[in-house]
């Protein structure tokens, strides 16, 4: 998958270490927090831009694309109340967008998901189960990694 990644792009090491590489979409990377407490999924603009804003009108375009695309997925394969969306970058300066399916049950409601301590990684199986299931869902439209 690295040739497909734009010259001079590489994935922030904080990401890089928290998260599982899944593959990759027409504008993102698409990344899995590797907690499994919560079904959080991180897409990564492959840009230099720091800000959306930022962002050439086409690539902004494809992001929120993105964006719908896997709401629609972890509203669809989870069990959901809520999805939060958010891109914050105060600790990670690089671009990303936080997709999280959010339940009144799960570990940290009603509180937000980063910085929280309580952890479980993922097993393959799921890990598995994710990436079979972003296949059939996506269509095509991901680079598995």
């Amino acid at each position: 998958m690295a040739e497909d990644i734009a010259d001079g792009f590489e994935l922030d090491a904080r990401l890089a270490g928290d998260c599982l590489i899944l593959g990759k979409l027409d504008c993102s990377l698409l990344l899995l927090m590797n907690n499994a407490l919560v079904p959080w999924f991180i897409l990564v603009p492959v840009t230099q831009a720091t800000e959306i804003y930022q962002m050439p009108e086409e690539q902004q375009a494809q992001l929120l694309e993105e964006i719908n695309l896997l709401s629609d997925f972890i509203n669809s394969e989870f069990s959901i109340e809520k999805l939060n969306v958010a891109a914050i970058g105060n600790i990670v300066k690089q671009l990303h967008l936080h997709i999280v399916g959010r339940h009144s049950s799960d570990f940290c409601w009603p509180g937000v998901v980063w910085g929280a301590e309580q952890s479980e990684p993922y097993s393959d199986a799921e890990i598995k189960r994710i990436k079979e299931s972003l296949k059939i869902r996506l269509k095509g439209r991901i680079k598995m990694n």
